[in-house]
């Protein structure tokens, strides 16, 4: 499985702990920017970037990072067949993959710290979409 993880200058010290969690947990990644927290990026960039890496099967899956993760799923939901959901606890990022096949996951650096953001990722990575719904879903990505 490859994984995009990516974040805007507020999202980069969070994206920087989980490159190393994931790394650890011998998941393939890529980093779709940005490289320090120091100048401001744009939200926007990254998430265009990391839905176009989805769509054309790049990326297995995606993870964005930003302030509160709402920016990078709002950007991201603009791409018929990505379904991104912001997901700041353990069972709303369970269910997003599982119920609505969350292909991106969006966290807020503000709003989770380290420990809680890595059960969220971990949580959603382990979780398997539920089959019954997959027809639902693909219909809706045409």
């Amino acid at each position: 499985m490859k994984i995009g993880i990516g974040s805007d200058h507020a999202g980069y010290q969070l994206k920087e702990r989980v490159l190393k969690e994931v790394s650890l947990a011998g998941m393939e990644w890529v980093d779709i920017g940005c490289e320090t927290d120091q100048v401001k990026s744009s939200h926007v960039l990254t998430a265009e970037e990391m839905s176009r890496l989805v769509l054309a099967g790049d990326l297995d899956l995606g993870i964005l990072v930003c302030g509160t993760g709402i920016g990078m799923s709002l950007v991201a939901n603009r791409h018929p067949g990505i379904r991104a959901a912001v997901a700041n606890d353990v069972y709303s990022a369970i269910k997003s993959k599982e119920h609505n096949h969350a292909n991106i996951l969006c966290i807020g650096a503000r709003v989770l710290g380290v420990e809680q953001a890595e059960l969220v990722i971990e949580s959603w990575l382990q979780t398997t979409p539920d089959q019954a719904y997959q027809e639902i879903v693909e219909s809706l990505d045409r």
